[in-house]
């Protein structure tokens, strides 16, 4: 089982399909929008982690940023398009 955490956007629409077909198998999504959610702990068992750049608070990507280095998890920065995300994607090792 593989579980990503999506921060930003509002909604993922089709960004959930996207990533099942992916591989995904856990997804896990905070907008990001709102000042309160800077305090947010990465899931446990979560093995990546996408920022969807254009529809997050930027203290919480750079909390999330930390977090990741920390626990020595994959992050991607990217805007909110599948096609956005499968290039992204491809440089992850």
């Amino acid at each position: 089982m593989s579980s990503i955490l999506v921060i930003g956007g509002d909604r993922l629409g089709n960004i959930v399909d996207f990533l099942q077909n992916q591989g995904f198998t856990e997804i896990h999504h905070v907008t990001g929008r709102k000042s309160s959610q800077t305090g947010v702990k990465i899931p446990t068992g979560v093995h990546m982690i996408l920022v969807l750049t254009d529809f997050v608070n930027h203290n919480l990507a750079k909390t999330v940023k930390n977090q990741a280095k920390d626990r020595e998890l994959p992050i991607v920065f990217c805007k909110r398009s599948c096609a956005a995300i499968a290039k992204a994607l491809l440089h992850v090792a």
